[in-house]
């Protein structure tokens, strides 16, 4: 006698490994600076925050089974992303794989959780991540070829997490209106000491797509936990909640032109900071290989509690635990940002998933005459470079 069990969304016959897919990427990238600051620093800057050196920021392995978020059955999926290089100094997550390497190339799970779509409540039903998962705020993402540009806005930096171990949901209201919320150990935090607090944190907020006509998709979420270490600031952690606030909106003006912008604010109450940035994007595709990108950005730092510079290859994930690491701080400033680009992204045909070549100049300035850049000398930075992707 033969039994035949099927798995949650697979078709009869099928198999439920089918749905499976592996890809890789790998990138790298520098930012030159002309001012050649003494301690080798672009301060602010985490992708090319070493002035005038190139890095190897990814080599990424993506294996994932998708689950359809649509289907009116039970599905189970996941997804795995191992990524090492440059960039994980600073997503990296405490207590999972922030000591494994500690030099400039590190190593992290930028995903890995299970997916399960639950068919309950309305037509479209609720999706749960549960384990390890990106931040689902903001607009710049980890991953390079969903971003506009090699640099990251100092909103993306500062003032959106990056990584978390928890759940989250997804409750699919209508075709166009999703609510999200989820509780989770931190931000690019664990549990036991690779937790800087031992507090859980939370997302909430709402999702719409295809508005005006499908031109219109926006995000608002706001996110409330303990954020800053014990260690460093005592037990005022505990009642000192940071809260995260951010909405932002892509509107498709025509076949060619994109334009997307955010707000954020953010408030902690441990460092007795406040943040409150304004970011803007357009893309304009002149040919089919070809796209033109441009970001500006104002960002306002209270206190300059919450923009730092880390000095040194470990620095960032030390400060996360409260542990004494190399930075360095400005006083309360204003920033603005303004970044142009293009982006070369022509199919190389079979066996090529992607392939990119993304130079950028950027110019940053502190409004406020603080003179937070090159070695605390200049109110102003001038930077260029970028980076090449190669997805197979």
């Amino acid at each position: 006698m033969v039994v035949l069990v099927c798995l949650p969304g697979v078709a009869e016959g099928a198999s439920w490994f089918d749905a499976v897919t592996i890809h890789g990427q790998v990138e790298g990238g520098i930012l030159a600076n002309p001012a050649r600051p003494a301690d080798g620093a672009n301060f602010g800057a985490f992708f090319g925050d070493r002035a005038n050196q190139a890095q190897f920021d990814q080599l990424s392995v993506m294996v994932a089974r998708p689950v359809d978020r649509a289907s009116s059955a039970y599905e189970i999926g996941f997804s795995m992303w191992l990524l090492y290089g440059a960039d994980a100094r600073y997503y990296n997550i405490a207590g999972i794989s922030d000591r494994i390497f500690t030099g400039r190339e590190q190593i992290m799970p930028a995903a890995a959780h299970l997916d399960v779509h639950l068919p309950w409540v309305t037509r479209r039903g609720l999706d749960m991540q549960a384990g390890i998962f990106t931040s689902p705020m903001g607009v710049e993402s980890l991953d390079p070829m969903a971003r506009p540009f090699y640099s990251l806005a100092y909103t993306t930096e500062f003032s959106t997490p990056f990584e978390h171990v928890g759940v989250l949901f997804q409750w699919h209201l209508s075709p166009v209106w999703d609510v999200q919320f989820g509780v989770d150990a931190g931000n690019q935090v664990s549990f036991g000491r690779g937790n800087n607090n031992g507090e859980p944190d939370g997302y909430f907020g709402v999702t719409a797509n295809g508005l005006l006509g499908g031109r219109l998709n926006f995000t608002y979420l706001s996110r409330v936990g303990a954020e800053d270490s014990v260690r460093a600031l005592g037990p005022v952690v505990g009642r000192g909640l940071r809260y995260w606030n951010d909405v932002n909106g892509t509107y498709q003006i025509d076949k060619a032109l994109t334009a997307t912008a955010e707000f954020n604010v953010l408030h902690d109450a441990a460092l007795r900071d406040d943040t409150w940035s304004v970011v803007t994007w357009l893309s304009e595709q002149v040919t089919p290989s070809v796209t033109l990108n441009y970001r500006g950005e104002l960002y306002r730092d209270n206190t300059g509690a919450i923009v730092t510079g880390f000095l040194n290859d470990t620095a960032y994930m030390r400060s996360i635990l409260g542990e004494a690491a190399p930075v360095q701080t400005a006083p309360g400033t204003t920033y603005g940002a303004l970044t142009l680009g293009a982006t070369w992204h022509p199919a190389l045909g079979r066996g090529v998933r992607a392939f990119a070549l993304r130079p950028e100049i950027r110019f940053d300035r502190a409004l406020n005459g603080t003179t937070p850049f090159n070695d605390l000398r200049n109110t102003g930075r001038f930077t260029f470079g970028g980076d090449a992707v190669l997805g197979f």
